[in-house]
């Protein structure tokens, strides 16, 4: 039995290793061997500066009505520190037993029967039996149920290191105490793991309190009254970034103010804590490293490269004997710094700090192995579907040609399924020899850096893709591209296009844009109808596929093509269908989603929706950089489109920005179809508006300007009608058209701004 199987032994109470001839000579686990009583049962004293918690005490003292209260940690959570303040704080007698490594089952009882002695549970004659070794064979636990049954008041016993109890003889002990507790009484186990103990019965009654790590681990405000004992000079922000790389861990916080702290130079960041510190590797070593076998001490450092881990995973990294799961299980029971993901105990994580460490020493220890081991990580987590995984620790192993054939097999696919970003994706390929030896990931690169605006790197991946080993072979991506990249006018876009979308496999990643490509390039052509049927076709591929970014710019540009046509009902039902699919995943942090993002905005303020059209303006607005002549038809349209909404919410100057943005585009791609008319039209419009002098009126119909004065009244819609001698319902309709103009969303919003812009008078007693 490896020593993680039996871990509570080697890393017993505070580190402390097993006396010599602590267990009896002949065996028995009754022993009358001479113990140091008093010193374990008296409460330690709460020292000045110690980080009060009220809470977690207020919830121990409340558990009156709970049998059982643990706290499993591992060391340095502050676990007996807590229970000190308890015990100043509870209205019950509090006994109190601290265990140690080598104190077996006779230790235990002799330590319970003083501590109850000490708080008036048990007469002074049963004390000086019992303490005098008569009665301490088994017998001793009937005797101990009975003094328990006479407690003359509902008490606390607390038993501090309970891992040290690691005998049957004293787990027996400690069952007696949970099944024999007089009402009202509370029996409290604190260790870095408990015995087995015949307690689902309360646990299932509801009569356990259980405080683990996520309780006991500090808060950010925790962490600064910490801080401020060991470090006065740290500001809110490093407080709060050591508590983050800590996760809590108290000692780990007191660690990082020494270790910020020392020395006699400059000061130091706090970003630079990290596990592999001085104080914090010989403390992890103290408590746990220098006590492991060598069979363990592989398993636990080798296995420290994973970012997270389960069994079968650990089986292919670390090699040897295929008994993870037993592994795993016992240090998550041992409180070994190893933190359960899910409910079922499947899948696991390191501590930061301790990972960090672990990471250190494996470096130290085995340094030629690394490589393989993430090698290792990587083929098996890519065989698993963990792709990003995958690349991350194929990166790790320094295997670039890994990295890229990830990339050129999964980075499309993972974009459509809604992967965040894929920046980290083409870390360290940009070797030109590297990417004419992978055209197939030069081409994805180039992909990708157009979708996120980087024209210049789009480029070169572009033309290692032409020019790379075996181009011929991804002949299709190359035509894609040239199509996307629309540089010499819609006619070859579309060309292009076709050619690509021709010559793709059916099941490609790449064919669902393509033929959204194809209807971009006929929507330049001012072909509208045929426009939004391939659009059609493009959403129906992409649902097939999961490709949830073509449908989303699919579906914005049918929307914007049902605005255009006044087909309101269309483009409601478009509209949402853009709305599902964006609340899926969200909209992306690329360049299209500009345009999916313009085209609900330009619907929400036809519709008088401006609280969610400026929602969408304003998310827009970030995507703004993305807009370059990448793709220059994407970033045209979506200024467009941004600087129309910003015309009807009456910001001019940022219309003005994002139309001469377009421009700026323009000049360096000026064969972009229909979108170069739009672009004059809007400059015209633009100027128009502003060359009214500010003034707000002419933006509004004569009807709404008659509108705006009763708007201030309190009339109804009815009431006004009757006054203008028109329909409820015009009324209506002209105070959302005022609404949107103004960019309000209230009648008494409508009034106090156009009060602000000299169109009406404010209500008398505004």
């Amino acid at each position: 039995m490896s020593q993680l199987e039996s871990i509570n032994g080697p890393l017993g109470a505070h580190g402390r290793p097993t006396p010599s001839g602590a267990r009896p000579s002949n065996g028995s686990l009754w022993s009358a061997e001479a113990v140091d009583v008093r010193s374990k049962t008296v409460a330690p004293r709460v020292q000045p500066g110690t980080v009060p918690r009220p809470g977690l005490v207020n919830r121990l003292r409340a558990a009156s009505a709970d049998r059982l209260v643990t706290l499993v940690a591992p060391a340095g959570y502050g676990k007996t520190t807590l229970l000190a303040q308890w015990a100043e704080r509870d209205d019950r007698p509090l006994a109190w037993v601290s265990l140690d490594d080598g104190d077996d089952a006779s230790a235990l009882l002799r330590c319970v029967i003083a501590a109850l002695s000490r708080i008036g549970s048990l007469d002074d004659a049963e004390h000086e039996r019992l303490a005098s070794g008569r009665g301490l064979d088994t017998a001793g636990l009937p005797r101990l149920s009975c003094i328990l049954a006479r407690a003359p008041e509902p008490f606390v016993l607390v038993v501090d290191d309970v891992q040290a109890a690691r005998s049957s003889a004293s787990t027996a002990v400690l069952a007696t105490l949970v099944r024999h507790l007089p009402e009202g009484s509370t029996l409290a186990l604190s260790g870095r793991m408990l015995p087995r103990l015949p307690i689902a019965r309360l646990r299932a009654d509801g009569r356990i309190l259980e405080v683990g790590v996520e309780e006991l681990a500090f808060s950010r405000r925790d962490a600064q009254l910490l801080l401020r004992v060991v470090r006065p000079e740290l500001d809110e922000a490093d407080a709060a970034e050591l508590s983050e790389r800590t996760e809590g861990w108290p000692a780990g916080l007191h660690l990082a103010g020494l270790v910020l702290r020392d020395g006699t130079g400059p000061r130091r960041p706090v970003s630079e804590f990290t596990g592999e510190d001085r104080f914090v590797a010989d403390y992890f070593c103290l408590e746990h490293l220098s006590r492991l076998d060598q069979a363990d001490l592989d398993f636990l450092t080798r296995s420290s490269i994973l970012e997270s881990m389960c069994a079968a995973l650990c089986d292919v990294v670390v090699g040897g004997a295929r008994d993870s799961t037993a592994r795993l299980e016992a240090l998550e029971r041992a409180s070994l710094f190893v933190v359960p993901l899910d409910r079922h105990r499947g899948w696991y994580r390191y501590h930061r700090l301790f990972r960090e460490t672990l990471r250190a020493e494996l470096a130290r220890r085995e340094p030629e192995l690394v490589p393989a081991l993430y090698r290792r990580a990587a083929a098996w987590c890519e065989a698993n579907g963990e792709v990003d995984v995958a690349r991350r620790y194929a990166a790790a192993a320094g295997d670039l040609n890994m990295v890229a054939r990830l990339v050129a097999m999964h980075a499309l696919p993972a974009y459509a399924d809604g992967l965040e970003s894929l920046d980290g994706w083409l870390d360290g390929l940009g070797d030109p020899a590297l990417l004419e030896r992978h055209p197939g990931t030069a081409a994805v690169g180039s992909w990708i850096h157009a979708l996120d605006g980087r024209a210049e790197h789009a480029a070169l991946w572009f033309q290692a893709a032409e020019s790379g080993e075996g181009a011929s072979t991804i002949g299709p991506q190359v035509a894609f591209l040239r199509a996307a990249f629309c540089r010499e006018g819609e006619d070859r876009m579309l060309a292009d296009a076709e050619a690509a979308v021709g010559s793709l496999p059916w099941a490609s990643p790449w064919r669902p844009t393509g033929v959204l490509l194809c209807g971009i390039a006929t929507l330049l052509r001012g072909e509208t109808e045929r426009a939004d049927a391939l659009f059609a076709e493009a959403d129906e591929l992409a649902a097939g596929v999961g490709a949830a970014d073509v449908r989303r710019l699919a579906l914005a540009e049918r929307l914007l093509l049902a605005d255009d046509a006044g087909d309101r009902p269309r483009a409601q039902e478009l509209a949402c269908a853009l709305r599902g699919v964006i609340g899926e995943r969200g909209p992306g942090p690329y360049a299209p989603a500009a345009i999916e993002l313009a085209a609900l905005a330009r619907f929400d303020l036809r519709g008088g929706s401006w609280p969610a059209a400026r929602a969408a303006l304003d998310d827009a607005a970030a995507l703004v950089p993305r807009l370059t002549h990448a793709l220059p038809w994407c970033a045209v349209q979506a200024l467009l489109e941004l600087a129309r909404g910003h015309m009807a919410v009456l910001d001019t100057s940022t219309a003005g920005t994002l139309l001469s943005h377009a421009e700026g585009i323009l000049r360096r791609r000026p064969m972009l179809g229909v979108l170069v008319g739009r672009t004059r039209a809007l400059r015209a419009e633009l100027t128009a508006l502003s060359d009214q002098d500010g003034r707000r009126e002419a933006m509004l119909t004569p009807a709404e300007l008659r509108l705006l004065p009763l708007l201030g009244t309190r009339l109804s819609f009815r009431e006004i009608g009757e006054r203008l001698h028109v329909s409820r319902n015009t009324v209506k309709t002209q105070a959302i058209a005022v609404y949107r103009k103004l960019g309000v969303s209230s009648r008494n919003d409508a009034v106090d701004r156009a009060a602000e812009l000299g169109l009406a008078d404010r209500p008398s007693g505004a």
